[in-house]
């Protein structure tokens, strides 16, 4: 007898909640996507159009639990609303599947963790990149004792498409909690997945804006022609080398039309939007066992990668996700081991199909959740330090985090 299919909403039409899960969703045999939510209409309308299908429309999650018989909803709001929107869905009854972070601060985090212990119903963090072939065998090397006892990690993260946070929601603090928050919440996860999931004690950080600005535009301005503010309006549009082109943009979410109902732009020009995260810094992080983990992101840089450097007592692994190579180089042998790790389909590297797919099998009591409230908050804790110690200039200690 085949089964009842599973019937989502997705909070938030953005480029993530179509492209990333709502298309996967419709994909599926075992799944159905119902119901969009979002405060702007023209963005549903026009997201439908990309999925080829209309489920139904609401502008509220109230509105949208009441009338549908939802049996999960998948967050993909701005992050300062994930706390809201995950509280509402879990006090309804309703299983959630929240891209990370799973809020921006460790105070949201606990409010999330409370309602989900109160309703007994599932609640998955998007870390997609656990789904990652490259990070899975990774995972298995260190795991099987390869290198011995790790006591150093590294990730560097160079982003050529980070450049557009500053065009969008993300390059405000008040939205994202901060990119250690928004953008490093993935790879503190990994640190903490890797080394299965020591306490982090304290972490201190520096960033900041040294690239995207006004005094960094990479043309000539003609005086009284000012630049911007987008970049489908600009008049250097042609010649800008950083131009964020969103393809026939007036038949998109995007359009000219969607942003007159809420004022939301998503090509805003990189170099005079106004800003409050960084555009590179570096994040430093020590555990209670004695390790120490450093993650770099960088968003002014002609490639795309996630790199990765783990030292251990016996040995030290070199990984690339782009490549999809991992090397494992022995403390005491010229004997290297290469791992050619095969592409895989979907978004993330293959990731992110396999996320969704986890979370449909823990719901249906096939598995057991492997991406809990409590990881969640681990990684949404070490960026709010990292945040903290940016913007405060001090090592700032987890434990701060924590106290009522």
């Amino acid at each position: 007898m085949s089964k009842r299919k599973l019937k989502f909403g997705i909070i938030g039409s953005g480029s993530r909640g179509i492209m990333a899960f709502g298309k996967s969703i419709h994909g599926r045999k075992d799944s159905e996507l119902v119901a969009l939510c979002d405060p702007n209409q023209v963005r549903m309308e026009k997201s439908a159009e990309i999925l080829g299908f209309k489920p139904n429309f609401y502008h509220s999650v109230t509105e949208m639990i009441k009338s549908e018989q939802l049996d999960a909803v998948v967050i993909t709001s701005p992050d300062f609303y994930h706390e809201e929107n995950a509280v509402e869905a879990l006090n309804a009854g309703v299983n959630v599947l929240i891209d990370k972070p799973l809020a921006t601060t460790v105070k949201g985090c606990k409010n999330i963790i409370a309602a989900a212990k109160k309703s007994g119903k599932v609640i998955m963090i998007g870390f997609n990149l656990r789904h990652h072939a490259v990070l899975k065998r990774l995972k298995q090397i260190i795991s099987d004792g390869t290198i011995g006892r790790v006591f150093l990690i590294e990730n560097r993260e160079f982003y050529d498409g980070g450049r557009t946070y500053m065009s969008r929601w993300n390059r405000l603090y008040e939205q994202c909690g901060g990119l250690w928050i928004h953008k490093g919440s993935h790879d503190f996860d990994v640190f903490q997945w890797l080394l299965d999931f020591p306490k982090p004690l304290k972490v201190s950080s520096f960033a900041g804006v040294s690239v995207l600005n006004p005094n960094n535009i990479p043309f000539e301005v003609k005086p009284g022609t000012e630049v911007g503010p987008t970049c489908h309006t600009c008049i250097y549009g042609d010649i800008c080398p950083d131009k964020y082109d969103i393809p026939d943009i007036q038949n998109s979410p995007w359009s000219d039309e969607a942003v007159a109902i809420d004022g939301y732009s998503k090509d805003l020009c990189i170099y005079t939007s106004d800003k409050t995260t960084h555009d590179n810094g570096i994040a430093i992080v020590e555990y209670e066992n004695g390790v120490r983990a450093s993650h770099l992101e960088c968003f002014v840089t002609p490639i795309n990668d996630r790199r990765y450097t783990i030292n251990g007592t016996l040995g030290q692994i070199e990984a690339s996700l782009t490549d999809r190579r991992i090397t494992v180089f022995p403390r005491w042998s010229k004997e290297t081991v290469t791992y050619e790790i095969p592409e895989e389909e979907g978004g993330h590297g293959g990731a992110d199909p396999k996320l969704l797919g986890s979370f449909i099998n823990v719901i249906n009591g096939e598995s057991q959740n492997q991406s809990t409230t409590e990881h969640g908050m681990l990684s949404t804790a070490v960026g709010q330090a990292a945040e903290l110690a940016r913007r405060e200039n001090r090592v700032v200690m987890i434990e701060e985090l924590f106290k009522d």
